[in-house]
């Protein structure tokens, strides 16, 4: 499994409800690394480069209406598998669907409001990491535990 980074934001409604702290302990608690973060509010047309998938969709105004109601906070998140497992950690994206102990799933019962966006794929994280972060606000460094958890030698 590879080394990659994807994006995720804490969308306004997990801000607002206090759930930031939680939501990234889950992701350190798996064994990936924040790389990049930063809370802001999210300008409409970023929201629409980040959206941009879901033009003409029914739901497209009602989203990036919400995205840009309050802060969000965006997270660069890097590990084997980060894209993968942070999909897994997040649950479905219809929070109804969503698994007991998966973010959507302890957190969330609207489809919108659903706490936390995650790229779902490498060609996805790519575009999205270079919209929301510069590529200076993205850094370098090693866990303590990654030996540990990454073992080179099995």
């Amino acid at each position: 499994m590879e080394t990659e980074q994807t994006l995720v934001l804490i969308k306004p409604d997990g801000v607002q409800r206090g759930l930031i702290g939680e939501v990234i302990a889950r992701y350190e608690h798996k064994g990936l690394k924040i790389v990049g973060m930063k809370l802001l509010q999210l300008p409409r047309d970023t929201a629409e480069k980040l959206y941009a998938v879901h033009q003409g969709k029914s739901f497209y105004d009602v989203l990036i209406k919400f995205m840009t109601s309050a802060p969000i906070v965006a997270l660069a998140i890097e590990g084997r598998g980060a894209i993968e497992l942070v999909r897994i950690l997040n649950g479905e994206t219809d929070p109804t669907k969503s698994q007991p102990g998966s973010i959507r799933g302890d957190f969330s019962i609207n489809i919108t409001h659903n706490v936390v966006h995650a790229s779902d794929s490498p060609k996805s994280a790519q575009r999205e990491l270079e919209i929301v972060f510069a590529p200076d606000e993205r850094y370098k460094y090693h866990r303590m535990d990654e030996a540990i958890l990454h073992p080179s030698v099995v």
